[in-house]
C-alpha cells in the first residue's frame, strides 16, 4: 500500500468520525427538545389536574363570579388541548389566557375572606402558584433547547447533515404580548 492511499485512507477515516460526531451532536440536540417540551408536558398535566379542584372550592363561595370561574375551565381545555397536539403555538396562547384567568380569580378571592381562609383553597392556590413557577422555569430550559438545536442547524458544517438526514427547527414557546404586558391591577381589582 503506497504512502498516498494510507493517507487518503487515514483522511477518510476522520471526515467519518467527524461526520458521526456532528450527527451525534445533533441527535442529542433534537432530543433535549423533546425531552424539555416533556418536562414542561409533566407539570401542564399536573396543573390541569388540580385546576377543578380549586374552581371546584371557589364554586362553593364565589356565587357571582361564575364568569371567570367558566373563563378559567374553557382556558385550561384550550391548553390541555394544545398540550395534547403539541402545537407550541397554540399552547402559547392558551397559556396566556389561562394566566390572566388564574390572575383574576386569585385577585377577587380577596373579596372572599371565607374562602381564602378555606385550607382547601389555600392549599391549591400555592400548589397551582408553585406548578405556574415551575412551568415557567421549564419553559426557559425548553427555550433554550431550542435555540441551540435551530443555530447548530443552520451553522455549517452541521446544517450539511441537518440538511441530509431532514433535523428540523423546533418551535419556541412564546407568549401573546398581553401576557408581557405590565398587570392592570385597577381591572382586577375593579
Amino acid at each position: 500500500m503506497s504512502l498516498t492511499s494510507v493517507a487518503v485512507l487515514v483522511v477518510l477515516i476522520l471526515a467519518a468520525a467527524y461526520a458521526v460526531i456532528l450527527y451525534n451532536g445533533l441527535v442529542r440536540l433534537k432530543h433535549g427538545v423533546s425531552k424539555a417540551w416533556a418536562n414542561i408536558d409533566v407539570l401542564l398535566k399536573q396543573r390541569h389536574e388540580e385546576l377543578p379542584k380549586l374552581v371546584e372550592t371557589c364554586k362553593q363561595y364565589m356565587l357571582h363570579e361564575r364568569t371567570t370561574l367558566e373563563r378559567v375551565i374553557a382556558a385550561r381545555q384550550a391548553v390541555s388541548s394544545a398540550r395534547e397536539k403539541s402545537d407550541i403555538g397554540a399552547l402559547g396562547q392558551a397559556e396566556s389566557g389561562l394566566r390572566a384567568g388564574l390572575g383574576q380569580l386569585f385577585a377577587l378571592a380577596e373579596n372572599y375572606p371565607q374562602l381564602k381562609a378555606n385550607d382547601s383553597f389555600q392549599h391549591l392556590q400555592q400548589r397551582i402558584s408553585g406548578l405556574e413557577y415551575g412551568i415557567a422555569d421549564r419553559r426557559e430550559l425548553y427555550n433554550e433547547a431550542v435555540n441551540l438545536n435551530n443555530v447548530r442547524i443552520e451553522q455549517f458544517p452541521d446544517v450539511l447533515l441537518a440538511r441530509a438526514f431532514s433535523f428540523k427547527p423546533a418551535q419556541l414557546l412564546e407568549f401573546s404580548e398581553a401576557e408581557k404586558a405590565d398587570v392592570d391591577l385597577k381591572a382586577l381589582f375593579g
